[in-house]
């Protein structure tokens, strides 16, 4: 049995899929899920393997297997896991009916200008890049704060590039430059958008002005937009973290990102073994902070909030009676 074998890797990879964690700046994901329990549990669905086997596998998908480790993820909510499990069974329903999910977050900041960054690149013997010796940031230069979509089904992402505030504006707008860049394109038939995301930051689950974005934007593509959040304290288990964030970083390693526009040529320029491909672009829009959304505002969003913690869980439909078709 090897992954050579009708549908084993795709069963394998389904058993470990809902409980993977890791660190977001490492591609090398690690399961809690035992080797031996891995083996008796496809042994059970018909694929006869040894424990063994699944390690090998495992390590072609980028997995090792690790004891318990303490990591910060905060007081776990009690209703983590049944969050987690809903959020995948409405991945998988919805990508077997071809519709388009993806998973949002911005990137962390990075200093524009002769800065270091950890890792090495091949440089002439003797003759290393020069940087600052301290991290103060270029006035003039300032800071980029890449903010990605992943579309899980096809391995693709987008990333803006923003040189402003990183907004809930700033988040909807990258969402809706993809979709018209890519996803419109990618998924022409769609009747509803997932989107996952964390529970804070631009896209918040309780950002009021990342809701009203996405009614902007649904009433534009003319679809309802569903949005599952993770649950407190376990942002760094978003798929784009793993999938797309964390190759990006590899990209930046060694390298002064000395402009912008070298930020956006890098991240484009991301490619992985397993046919990652990212599409990056500038925007220079100024983001501004603080804007007030009215309650007047908030009433014109059509929300649905869901039964289960509808504060993590809802749907904003077009207010348009025109649907897309």
């Amino acid at each position: 049995m090897n992954d050579r074998t009708p549908g084993f890797g795709a069963a394998l990879k389904a058993l470990v899929e809902a409980g993977t964690r890791g660190d977001p700046e490492s591609p090398l994901l690690w399961t809690t899920k035992s080797l031996r329990k891995l083996a008796t549990t496809l042994t059970d669905q018909g694929f006869p393997v040894s424990f063994k086997q699944v390690g090998i596998e495992l390590k072609k998908l980028g997995y090792t297997l690790q004891g318990t480790r303490k990591t910060k993820e905060g007081g776990k909510h009690p209703d983590r896991d049944a969050q987690f499990r809903r959020i995948h069974d409405a991945m998988q329903t919805l990508m077997k009916a071809g519709e388009p999910v993806i998973s949002v977050d911005a990137k962390k900041k990075e200093l524009i200008g002769d800065f270091g960054q950890n890792g090495q690149e091949w440089q002439p013997k003797g003759k290393p890049v020069e940087v600052r010796v301290y991290d103060f940031v270029d006035k003039k230069l300032g800071k980029a704060t890449p903010y990605g979509v992943y579309d899980v089904a096809h391995n693709k992402g987008w990333v803006s590039v923003g040189i402003s505030a990183d907004t809930g504006e700033f988040a909807t707008g990258t969402i809706e430059r993809w979709w018209e860049k890519m996803g419109n394109e990618a998924h022409p038939g769609a009747t509803q958008l997932l989107i996952i995301a964390d529970g804070g930051g631009s896209n918040g689950s309780r950002l009021r002005l990342w809701k009203l974005g996405l009614q902007v934007l649904a009433d534009e593509i003319g679809i309802p937009i569903t949005v599952m959040h993770l649950p407190p304290g376990t942002s760094k288990w978003n798929k784009i973290e793993h999938r797309m964030f964390s190759f990006i970083s590899m990209q930046f390693r060694g390298r002064p990102l000395e402009s912008a526009e070298l930020v956006v040529e890098l991240i484009a320029h991301t490619k992985t073994s397993t046919g990652l491909e990212i599409q990056a672009e500038l925007d220079e829009t100024t983001y501004e902070r603080g804007i007030k959304v009215t309650k007047k505002m908030m009433e014109s969003i059509n929300i649905r909030r869901h039964d289960f913690h509808g504060e993590w869980n809802y749907t904003i439909s077009p207010n348009s009676a025109q649907l897309r078709h």
